[in-house]
């Protein structure tokens, strides 16, 4: 499991890639349909057309980092968007490699007891 900090963007690709693709390829991937840098901190999500393998490409410090996984048992749960790609929060990032549906689930709202009545 990845471990982001709740300030670290997000970006999950509205339409499968050729999981051939390895640092080289995916960057080049980022390059032309993102207008972020490469090595500002961002995750970019990649999954295949079977949408049962994931690969999450950043720039951690002094080099790239593919954190690669496969479901052996059902799919990942993407939806369609209009454009290139959509953020997620890291939280939604933990759902998505668990294999849930991130996009239906919440957080619980934070509660505040500062004031009883």
């Amino acid at each position: 499991m990845l471990r982001l900090s709740d300030e670290t963007k997000i970006f999950v690709a509205t339409s499968p890639v050729d999981f051939r693709k390895a640092i080289n390829g995916l960057s080049q991937l980022v390059i032309e349909h993102y207008s972020t840098s490469l090595m500002d901190g961002t995750v970019y999500v990649f999954y295949n057309r079977e949408r049962n393998k994931v690969k999450c490409l950043f720039w951690e410090k002094n080099g790239f980092v593919l954190y690669h996984k496969r479901l052996e048992k059902g799919k990942y749960k993407f939806t369609r968007q209009e454009n290139d790609h959509y953020a997620i929060t890291s939280m939604q990032l933990d759902w998505l490699l668990a294999g849930l549906d991130f996009m239906l689930m919440q957080e619980f709202n934070a509660l505040d007891y500062t004031q009883y009545f």
